[in-house]
């Protein structure tokens, strides 16, 4: 498998003004001190408290706490991976990436160049796909189809539908005429080889573009339309390519990310017609994957858009037919339901109809009212699980409730757990004690660890608890966050002091954990708007990340000018209270210590020594702060 090269991801951030990033999405006006503010684009808010800092590289929002480089504004704001928020980003400074082998292949090699040309050559298809559908004869049952689902040319032309030409040449033939290579397209999905050589992947289909987050077209669905298709199935997709990975991939979410990200709500259905019912009909959060059950790569794309944590609840409403497919579905979503923070819902048609069907037969008000009148995932798997028991049995009435209180594994908030128990024993008709034995036996037997998850290979390690940071806030610490943000905005300035600091110089654990990563980085020698993000990566933990964020957009209680004298100032104060302490702690022991014991002198030296070392550091620090 192969890596982008850490020195290329650090050339990135350093070629990549972060503000100019910011721009594409938020309007920034100068804020002093060389810093930039505005709305942040991942919470509603009418008082600006997003902050860019360019010459360190970093952004974050004091009103709902995101923060980062530019590689995480791009992945928070377009829903991207990492390696792909870096590639899109040394694509937009003209950076040629490098990358190094970490293990066996597990699919396609990432290369940039390719990836803008595969770009540029589906975006070249989707358009002839396009001009082919209202305009080709043979395309009359396309057209046919798309009036009969309830739509017209205007609804396909804004989801960009595309007629696939039977001859099986007309693609290939266009493409090559604009100078993309046979390999292009034959490792862009777009064309196969045969021994009789090279022909369109897709011939007599109707089509629909799937789209990323940002717009490109990265493959295609298509649907079967003559009985003597060579291609089985009746729906197709683009297969795996470079830039085409389907459990990665949603298809409409191109037009739901903004709604999506405004609203916190998502509305996952299961096909192509059935997104575009939803939007005709103004449900406009609604997605679909693309020929593949919904799984964490397409949570996480969602999450990243709703902010979806556990201070900010996102929705989540999956449509299922009412079959027992569709059953099965919803279970294996429940089941999957700890990749939201936000409640996930579930919304099914009594007759088993889709939102395309239900448009064609209700009308666009029934969809709304069908996505309006969602039931909580868990009350609906419930009712699937308590309709395998004969409830008027006793026997059965409590093996209905030892399968239902399993059920609550899956419910991650513990508030709600007791309300569940409750609804259990109001459906099953029994009393609530059983059903809180039944629950404590089921978690007597959980396993003793939870499952894998790849995530959880990969956590980082343990964080401080979360009231040590709550803490960090205290009056008491002012000088070590004022530190901190010299430490994060003008390193270099700072440079000459932080030489002398220890560990032993900070107290709060957060304080003392960041500047050990920023000591083991080392301070640059002038700016660096690369320094801080490389910093924030070496963290272990979300918390220490924000807190480094804060640090290094928060203004000093200094000017961009006064700065050079301001910080070495904040620094001596630093080293000052730290001298203090251990002050303290001899003056402490010298109370305790007989004046007649040998050892008494040892101790007065070395109290004057630390008062002739605070005196001088008083002086430096009054120096440097003079004007």
């Amino acid at each position: 498998m192969a890596r982008i090269k850490d020195e290329d991801i650090q050339l990135v951030r350093e070629r990549v003004r972060i503000d100019e990033v910011v721009e594409q999405y938020v309007t920034l006006r100068n804020a002093g001190g060389g810093a930039r503010k505005g709305l942040c684009p991942f919470h509603d808010e009418r008082t600006p408290s997003f902050n860019v800092r360019p010459a360190q590289g970093f952004y974050h929002c004091f009103g709902c706490g995101a923060g980062g480089d530019s590689i995480k504004f791009i992945m928070e704001i377009e829903g991207l991976a990492f390696a792909e928020a870096v590639e899109r980003l040394a694509d937009k400074v003209g950076l040629q990436l490098r990358y190094e082998e970490t293990g066996a292949p597990t699919g396609p090699r990432r290369d940039p160049g390719q990836r803008q040309r595969l770009l540029a050559a589906h975006k070249a298809a989707a358009q002839f796909y396009a001009g082919q559908l209202f305009s080709a004869s043979e395309a009359a049952p396309g057209r046919r189809l798309v009036t009969d689902r309830g739509f017209d040319q205007a609804a396909a032309e804004l989801f960009q539908m595309g007629w696939a030409p039977k001859s099986g040449q007309a693609l290939t033939a266009h493409l090559r005429g604009m100078g993309f290579t046979e390999q292009e397209l034959v490792v862009g999905g777009l064309a196969r080889k045969s021994a009789r050589g090279l022909f369109d992947a897709f011939q007599g289909r109707l089509l629909w573009p799937i789209k990323e987050i940002s717009g490109e077209v990265i493959g295609f669905g298509a649907r079967r339309m003559f009985d003597d298709d060579f291609m089985s199935g009746k729906y197709v997709n683009t297969s795996e390519t470079p830039i085409y990975k389907k459990t990665q991939v949603l298809y409409g979410i191109d037009l739901a990310r903004d709604p999506i990200r405004k609203q916190s709500q998502a509305v996952v259905v299961e096909g192509y017609t059935d997104v575009m019912a939803c939007h005709q009909a103004g449900i406009l959060t609604a997605v679909a994957t693309c020929g593949t059950a919904f799984g964490e790569s397409h949570a996480r794309v969602l999450r990243r858009l709703m902010l979806d944590h556990d201070a900010f609840h996102g929705e989540v409403i999956f449509t299922f037919d009412g079959d027992e497919a569709g059953q099965k579905a919803a279970v294996k979503a429940f089941e999957g339901d700890e990749e939201f923070t936000g409640q996930t819902y579930v919304a099914v048609e009594p007759r088993g109809m889709d939102p395309c069907d239900l448009r064609l037969t209700d009308g666009d008000e029934a969809v709304r009212e069908l996505i309006s009148s969602r039931i909580p995932l868990y009350r609906f798997v419930l009712d699937n699980t308590l309709e395998r028991y004969d409830l008027d049995r006793g026997d059965q009435r409590i093996d209905a409730v030892r399968d239902a209180v399993r059920l609550t594994a899956s419910v991650r908030d513990a508030s709600k757990v007791d309300a569940f128990l409750r609804e259990i024993a109001t459906r099953v008709g029994t009393d609530i004690d059983l059903v809180h034995a039944e629950h404590r036996k089921a978690g007597q037997h959980k396993p003793a660890a939870p499952r894998a998850t790849r995530a959880a290979v990969a956590e980082p390690e343990p964080a401080p608890e979360p009231a040590v940071f709550a803490s960090f806030g205290a009056p008491q610490f002012a000088d070590e966050r004022e530190a901190l943000k010299a430490l994060a905005q003008f390193p270099h300035l700072a440079g000459p002091i932080a030489a002398e600091l220890t560990d032993e110089d900070f107290v709060h654990p957060v304080a003392r954990e960041i500047w050990r990563h920023m000591a083991a980085r080392g301070l640059p020698t002038g700016p660096d708007s690369g320094w801080v993000p490389a910093v924030s990566d070496a963290l272990p933990g979300d918390d220490l990340r924000r807190v480094l964020g804060v640090a290094a957009v928060e203004p000093m209680h200094a000017s961009e000018q006064s700065a050079v004298a301001v910080v070495p100032a904040v620094m001596a104060r630093l080293q000052e209270l730290s001298i203090q302490r251990s002050i303290a702690d001899v003056k402490s022991r010298l109370q305790r210590t007989d004046p007649t014991a040998p050892e008494y002198q040892e101790v007065f030296g070395q109290l004057v020594a630390l008062e002739q070392r605070r005196r001088g550091v008083r002086e430096r620090s009054l120096g440097a702060a003079a004007p």
